[in-house]
């Protein structure tokens, strides 16, 4: 891309977007431009274009998103026919399974859900198509990274804020990058506890016809009923089972 080709002012204000989340559900000219790294003047100019637009709200000093932002990611997921051709095959593992399934892609550094099936609430957090995780850390995350070239992956973590969310949770790359070959090997994913305490997930890459790996499906479920070491006996037959079936049909 040619550097004329570039919109700056468009990306600042997608960044400006961005800084908004499940932790920062309002925000003030200040603490966006703390987010962004933006000065104040681009961060207020952003902002009240949002308020003008009807994306956003604003009442004299802080901005909150309104649900017309959702046009935004809605455009992406009638636009794609992934999460039209995947929900009913998670519908259907999430029934036979008697717990939650979920269907995510990788985005630079996190997963985002694009379909789930929920049997019942098991994180603390309200999972749903758009929501985003940090692919590091979640089983759907670990099996689109290990499906990358080592060196791409590398490159993910190393861009990528490796937190300790639990004392289960592996944030050595070096460790990691074991993870990655070990999914290879294997063809699926176990997280225990590691995004959260309770909870433990299992998942499988899903390939379209021509072995490409589009996406991940995952099974998760509560430490307390399923612990990490019985999840791919009770649930890794019904996830290859899917993945066989979207194969056949995603191009």
């Amino acid at each position: 891309m040619r550097e004329t080709d570039f919109v700056s002012g468009f990306a600042r204000g997608l960044r400006v977007i961005e800084a908004f989340g499940e932790t920062h559900q309002r925000l003030s000219i200040t603490e966006a431009s703390k987010l962004t790294g933006l000065d104040r003047a681009t961060v207020r100019r952003s902002l009240l274009t949002l308020a003008e637009l009807g994306y956003a709200d604003y009442d004299g000093k802080f901005f909150t998103l309104t649900p017309k932002i959702l046009r935004l990611g809605h455009a992406y997921l009638s636009a794609t026919p992934l999460p039209l051709q995947i929900q009913p095959h998670l519908d259907q593992l999430s029934e036979k399974a008697g717990q939650s399934a979920s269907a995510s892609v990788l985005d630079g550094s996190e997963i985002v859900y694009i379909a789930r099936a929920s049997q019942r609430r098991i994180m603390s957090i309200n999972l749903t198509p758009g929501s985003r995780l940090p692919a590091y850390c979640a089983s759907m995350g670990r099996v689109l990274l290990a499906a990358l070239p080592e060196s791409e992956a590398r490159a993910i973590l190393g861009r990528t804020e490796l937190k300790q969310n639990t004392p289960n949770t592996k944030t050595d790359p070096e460790d990691l990058i074991a993870e990655f070959r070990r999914i290879r090997s294997k063809g699926y994913a176990i997280i225990d506890q590691e995004l959260e305490i309770g909870l433990c997930s299992i998942a499988v890459p899903v390939e379209n016809d021509r072995g490409q790996t589009v996406a991940a499906i995952n099974i998760g479920a509560p430490a307390a009923h399923a612990p990490a070491s019985e999840m791919a006996g009770r649930y890794l037959p019904l996830l290859q089972e899917t993945q066989r079936a979207l194969r056949l049909v995603l191009r």
